[in-house]
């Protein structure tokens, strides 16, 4: 039973991890339905490393692609890298307002209050409802040549939301992208590139209160395998919604589930 405890677990990260519902907030719905007796905050890191390491797959030829041509450029100056080199600093560029963000989130401890409110993750389940509703029939031209300085510090500021419990990043920053005319794909992949090194700046200040318990090692390892392989099909699954232009799903999903945590859990 405890074995499956811990996959039920990677399951519900590797599902909503990158669909627009917000894991996080799924997590807490789960803890407050189910009596289950795990340290949340170790088995969220450590199926958001799962996560992480599906995206990486996932998106392994673009970002092998676009470490070439940064480099390729910055040496060479090769004209043919030069749209990589630009791209990865969109990137960079894209990280700073959420990472600048997300350290005074920590810093002072901003959410200690909220964090563990059920009713604020309703609350925000029904705020991405409404961001994905807005984007439903949003169609932009822009590819990712197009992905400058405007779009990278919109999207960037977007996925300042998703530092709030219960918002979704992967929402909030597609809705970001697509404000700004980005073609569904565009939005899309840039949203995913801009995951993996904020992803990775995460880990690095959850990792010191990281608990690890030697005896669950087995237990751990099948959480973040399930949420490894479950992030991956989903991802991939979610891709082609995006492009058939069907967030309005996740809207409705979002808006009922965020309706029913504020009006009966407590």
């Amino acid at each position: 039973m405890d074995l499956l405890k811990y996959i039920l677990l990677g399951f519900i990260q590797g599902f909503t991890e990158t669909i627009p519902v917000s894991s996080s907030g799924h997590l807490m719905i789960f803890k407050k339905l189910m009596s289950v007796n795990v340290d949340y905050g170790t088995i969220a890191i450590l199926t958001n490393f799962g996560s992480l390491l599906a995206i990486i797959i996932l998106f392994w030829d673009d970002i092998v692609k676009i470490i070439r041509g940064f480099f390729k450029y910055l040496t060479k100056k090769d004209e043919k890298s030069k749209a990589d080199y630009k791209y990865a600093w969109m990137i960079v560029l894209g990280c700073i307002p959420a990472g600048l963000m997300g350290l005074v989130v920590s810093y002072f401890d901003l959410f200690d209050k909220i964090e563990n409110n059920i009713k604020i993750v309703g609350v925000s389940l029904i705020i991405t409802a409404v961001l994905l509703f807005i984007i439903r029939n949003f169609k932009g031209k822009k590819d990712d040549s197009k992905v400058g300085i405007k779009e990278a510090l919109t999207v960037g500021c977007f996925q300042i939301l998703g530092l709030f419990p219960g918002i979704s990043r992967s929402g909030s920053t597609i809705v970001g992208g697509m404000t700004q005319g980005l073609k569904r794909d565009t939005a899309f992949k840039y949203s995913f590139m801009l995951y993996i090194p904020m992803s990775f700046a995460a880990m690095g200040l959850e990792i010191f209160d990281l608990k690890i318990d030697f005896s669950l090692i087995g237990y751990y390892i099948a959480s973040v395998l399930i949420s490894l392989v479950v992030t991956l099909l989903v991802t991939k699954w979610f891709r082609k919604i995006v492009n058939n232009g069907k967030l309005i799903y996740f809207s409705i999903y979002c808006f009922i589930v965020g309706t029913l945590v504020i009006l009966f859990l407590k």
